[in-house]
């Protein structure tokens, strides 16, 4: 008897991007607040697709503004990339690459969001932002090397890091406008 995979809970997130005073583009991320599987961890702003969006794009949109205050109509859409699944929760998340036109203040949910981060490209270019480390999880059949960004005080990786890793690269070869 085969056992069939658990099915994926479909997500979405926002990569929001854009150009700060000086001509550096940089990234949003939020830190989630403490408790829970992803509690204290660096992510991009989303979540759970809910019955009500009509698309996985409106959750990115609505998730960022539920978890950071952007409005959806401070975000331009660039593109769609290709989805990603969490390796121990079953999500399997929509990114979606949005030039943002940044808020005066950001607007994080106290209860999900513990802070809004910006970070330069150029800072997560630099060597000394790349590591790696072993991880090992109960769902995991064995411990795994992960690779991840030092963010300051904070490690980037999981799916963010799987979201985001082939992207910069691109993003610095100048394929979208930002």
């Amino acid at each position: 008897m085969s056992i069939s995979p658990k099915p994926h809970i479909e997500a979405a997130t926002l990569i929001p991007v854009y150009r700060d005073e000086e001509g550096a583009v940089r990234l949003v991320l939020i830190r989630r607040s403490q408790g829970g599987v992803y509690g204290g961890q660096l992510a991009l702003p989303g979540g759970k697709r809910d019955p009500h969006d009509h698309s996985l794009q409106q959750t990115a949109l609505r998730e960022t503004w539920e978890e950071i205050g952007l409005a959806p109509e401070n975000v331009d859409i660039l593109a769609a990339l290709p989805a990603a699944s969490t390796f121990t929760t079953g999500f399997l998340i929509y990114p979606f690459l949005g030039r943002i036109h940044v808020p005066p203040s950001w607007q994080p949910n106290k209860r999900e969001i513990a802070e809004v981060i910006t970070v330069s490209l150029d800072d997560l270019a630099r060597p000394e932002a790349h590591g790696e480390e072993i991880k090992e999880f109960p769902t995991w059949p064995a411990p795994r090397l992960v690779p991840f960004y030092r963010v300051g005080a904070y490690k980037l990786w999981g799916v963010t890091y799987r979201i985001l890793h082939p992207l910069l690269q691109r993003l610095w070869a100048g394929e979208w406008k930002v």
